[in-house]
């Protein structure tokens, strides 16, 4: 059994929450109430899945892992485009898990490449009880956070580690200034924070939001994309003050899938 396979198995379970779809705003539009359940069959040598929704069911049956997904050792993953296309629809989940908790989120952008809606899911695993966390604050990211990242490809190469440190505070006129450690290379970005946007618009060419969600959640997107441009998608999650962890699916300006990494960080 490859490694892929064994760390979807960490999903196994039936998993409580909602499915909140959202504009690209952020703006709540609609809440269902959801149960996923992921049942190994064939000695775990296949997997259903059944997806209740509102009223409907829906049941899939698998044995392998399509090019477009990759998950981590703990059971994180991101499945989503292998390629962007003009006048064709894009789009890309991740999932994050903790002990009794999964974090998951889809973005989607329509043919015109601009930002068209988001579905942030909330799960428990049954018969436990979810901790309540409150929509993220800009004041809960603010400070030093250090961490350690993973790196795995779509090519099999094999995955990178190292360290991260991420310094985000606010100047005298209120702008967010964001310092990002990925081993060895520094970036500097600042943005303007407006309730629960963080909006990098230094360049006007890569326009970048981030939008602070329910439960600790944070999207993090292009306002639209560029064809011919490297670009990124990711997701965050406070967990738990000062536990944080990251997902971040990035794309070549050619508009490859080139890597999915994952940081888990805390404040120090």
């Amino acid at each position: 059994m490859n490694s892929q396979w064994t760390a979807l198995l960490k999903n196994i379970g039936e998993w409580e929450g909602s499915f909140t779809r959202l504009s690209p705003l952020g703006e709540i539009l609609e809440d269902t109430p959801s149960v996923v359940a992921l049942e190994g069959l064939d000695n775990n040598q296949k997997i259903r899945q059944t997806i209740r929704l509102g009223g409907s069911d829906k049941v899939l049956e698998y044995s392998t892992l399509a090019r477009s997904v990759l998950f981590f050792d703990n059971g994180a993953f991101s499945q989503g485009s292998i390629q962007l296309a003009p006048f064709s629809e894009f789009g890309a989940e991740f999932g994050l898990i903790y002990e009794n908790q999964r974090l998951r989120l889809v973005q989607l952008f329509d043919k015109n490449l601009q930002l068209d809606k988001l579905t942030l899911i909330r799960e428990h695993l049954a018969g436990t009880q979810p901790p309540q966390k409150p929509p993220l604050t800009v004041d809960e990211l603010l400070g030093e956070w250090q961490g350690e990242a993973v790196t795995i490809y779509p090519d099999w190469r094999s995955p990178e580690n190292y360290s991260t440190k991420m310094q985000l505070q606010l100047d005298g006129n209120g702008r967010l200034i964001q310092s990002l450690t990925f081993g060895n290379r520094t970036i500097s970005s600042t943005a303007t924070v407006k309730n629960s946007i963080i909006h990098f618009d230094q360049d006007s060419q890569k326009q970048v939001q981030v939008l602070l969600l329910p439960n600790g959640a944070s999207a993090t997107s292009p306002l639209k994309l560029s064809l011919r441009q490297p670009f990124f998608l990711e997701v965050g999650w406070l967990i738990q003050p000062g536990l944080r962890q990251r997902m971040i699916r990035s794309y070549s300006d050619k508009g490859d899938w080139i890597s999915l990494t994952l940081v888990t960080e805390n404040k120090i």
